[in-house]
């Protein structure tokens, strides 16, 4: 089950995440849980393979703002990282960035599906 306790043990932020929410721990707990259906790490990912770097940043900037809002920060730190490379357009191998969004995604997601 999802709750505030296992987020902060996640890593996190989650007493600004509630501010943003007007410390409404039912909304954020439902907006965090909203993560499961978001598409824009698959996006991220598939713009990555693809050398798309304008659809990558696009992807990565959507994920990040939805990240920040939450103070999700294990995810947030590649992601921000990911995005500021992408807005730059700089040809790199964002395999190991991208690696780490996936791990870190992963144990939210463990944590959403309970």
């Amino acid at each position: 089950m999802l709750t505030i306790n296992a987020l902060t043990e996640y890593g996190a932020n989650t007493r600004e995440g509630l501010s943003r929410c007007m410390n409404n721990e039912a909304f954020y707990l439902r907006l965090v849980g909203m993560m499961a259906s978001d598409a824009h790490t698959a996006q991220l990912k598939a713009a990555l393979d693809a050398g798309d770097l304008n659809a990558a940043f696009d992807a990565a900037h959507a994920l990040k703002g939805v990240l920040s809002n939450l103070a999700l920060t294990p995810a947030l730190i590649p992601v921000g990282e990911i995005t500021e490379h992408l807005r730059a357009r700089k040809e790199m191998d964002y395999a190991p960035l991208m690696n780490e969004v996936e791990a870190q995604m992963s144990r939210l997601m463990a944590l959403i599906n309970g």
